[in-house]
């Protein structure tokens, strides 16, 4: 059994992650821990971080996307480094994740999808810039729309991926459908945290048939890289 144990902000939901457990199939398992207050507070991260190792999470991820792309790509590592010494664990961040799985499907250039006030919106461009990932198409979008209306109003004929990365926005059921109608892959928030914690656990070759590019079946030397 592979538990990826998730801090996460109080209020955000939590169905996306139970599907994504529950295609997963038995083998994973997805552990929230809640927090409340300043999304950057390192005492409560710290805490929650804590109670995932007695937990005996295997991996721990700021399950948070507008907190952890606004330290910054160099920032968001030393948050990593942090979370990881607190927990005695690999730590990692949605921000991070985002990096590693734009390149695992294969894409250099996106479409960016979200509800963010513009100085947000402008460092999660940043940040995917400096981590080598080129912005081409950008949707600032009114809080509420459904997936398949946030990808339409991004998507960029010149982009190789689509990403929403806000992670309280519900959609993974419908990754499937909308990924055939773009014809690209299209990474959710929710998506991107659990695999970066599957990536960080080094659990090889996790894939389910309804939870689009980012889990499809691959090869075993095309999955997870490790120590990036």
């Amino acid at each position: 059994m592979t538990t990826v144990g998730l801090l996460r902000p109080e209020g955000h939901p939590e169905d996306d992650y139970r599907r994504i457990e529950t295609l997963l199939g038995g083998e994973i398992r997805v552990d929230p821990v809640a927090y409340a207050g300043p999304g950057a507070d390192m005492e409560l991260l710290a805490a929650g971080a804590e109670r995932l190792r007695l937990a005996a999470a295997d991996a721990v991820v700021w399950a948070t996307a507008g907190s952890s792309f606004a330290e910054g790509f160099e920032g968001a590592r030393a948050r990593a480094r942090s979370l990881a010494r607190a927990a005695g664990l690999p730590a990692s961040s949605t921000a991070i994740g985002f990096a590693h799985a734009v390149a695992s499907v294969g894409a250099a250039r996106v479409a960016l999808a979200s509800s963010y006030p513009p100085e947000l919106a402008g460092a999660v461009v940043r940040f995917l810039e400096d981590a080598g990932v080129e912005v081409v198409g950008e949707a600032r979008v009114p809080r509420g729309l459904p997936l398949p209306e946030l990808v339409r109003a991004a998507d960029d004929p010149r982009a190789e991926a689509v990403l929403v990365p806000d992670t309280s926005v519900p959609g993974v059921a419908e990754v499937p459908g909308v990924e055939e109608a773009a014809g690209k892959p299209v990474l959710t928030g929710a998506l991107v945290t659990v695999w970066e914690g599957l990536r960080l656990a080094e659990h090889h070759g996790a894939w389910a048939d309804g939870l689009g590019a980012l889990f499809v079946r691959r090869g075993p030397r095309d999955v997870w890289e490790p120590g990036m």
